[in-house]
């Protein structure tokens, strides 16, 4: 496993008898833009609770660089280097742009205050303080929101606060960038955009992205392995090309 950053073996999940995710086997290697695709309801999401530690699988088991990480804590996981966006934006409203992407520095111990330098206010601390800001203004500067950086995150439009979402978890600094419907809400120039800014981040930033989206001109666009689910199940797996012409997806998506 050494190119592989993320395995999942038999992995699955029970929820009062009903098996909402079963058997699912996904390998990504490092540095890949890799697709979880299918239609409504198939389990998609809660594949990305599994890894970032949401839920406890009942069956199977994980590993993120080789590292065995099943019933590890949601924070243990991101410590780990996992990181994620979720389906319904989830900012800190009421705080500036800038501050958002500077909760997700805080996870680094480059940016550790003691609490008497904090309490105190001691040099430290306001070092710190300029250096997460020029960090958080830096990341900003490549989702095009440097301008916006004083706003406060609701006053952003709905296609911004997708790009704050993803700039404040790549301020993590994870191996693993995990993506739910990054490009939902967005029109055309948008999901364009968020496609040069996927691979942006994969090439400059040394990161892997696992991404679910419904978009496929973007999951033929910018992946480069999928696997498809189906009632918790694994349909599919293979390049888009594969995939995406498919009878069996093409019926799951569409019907018969």
């Amino acid at each position: 496993m050494a190119d592989c950053i993320l395995e999942t073996r038999n992995l699955g999940i029970s929820f009062g008898g009903l098996n909402a995710v079963q058997n699912v086997n996904i390998k990504i290697n490092k540095g890949q833009i890799y697709g979880l695709i299918g239609p409504n309801g198939a389990g998609k999401t809660t594949i990305f609770n599994l890894i970032t530690g949401v839920y406890k699988p009942t069956t199977g088991t994980f590993f993120i660089d080789g590292k065995e990480i099943k019933g590890y804590s949601q924070e243990k996981i991101n410590h780990l280097g996992v990181a994620r966006t979720f389906q319904n934006i989830r900012l800190f409203n009421n705080m500036t742009v800038v501050r958002n992407v500077m909760v997700g520095l805080h996870n680094s111990p480059d940016y550790k205050c003691t609490v008497i330098e904090s309490i105190l206010r001691l040099p430290r601390h306001f070092k710190v303080e300029k250096t997460m800001r020029e960090k958080a203004k830096e990341l900003l500067r490549i989702f095009d929101l440097e301008n916006e950086r004083n706003f406060l995150a609701c006053n952003l439009p709905y296609g911004k606060q997708r790009k704050l979402e993803i700039a404040r978890a790549l301020a993590t600094n994870p191996k693993i960038l995990l993506l739910d419907e990054p490009a939902a809400g967005m029109n055309p120039q948008e999901t364009a955009e968020l496609m040069d800014t996927i691979r942006f981040v994969r090439d400059n930033f040394n990161v892997t992205v696992f991404l679910i989206e419904h978009d496929m001109k973007l999951v033929a666009g910018i992946c480069e392995e999928l696997t498809v689910l189906n009632f918790g199940t694994e349909l599919a797996h293979g390049t888009p090309q594969m995939v995406l012409n498919d009878p069996r997806v093409i019926t799951a998506y569409l019907g018969d």
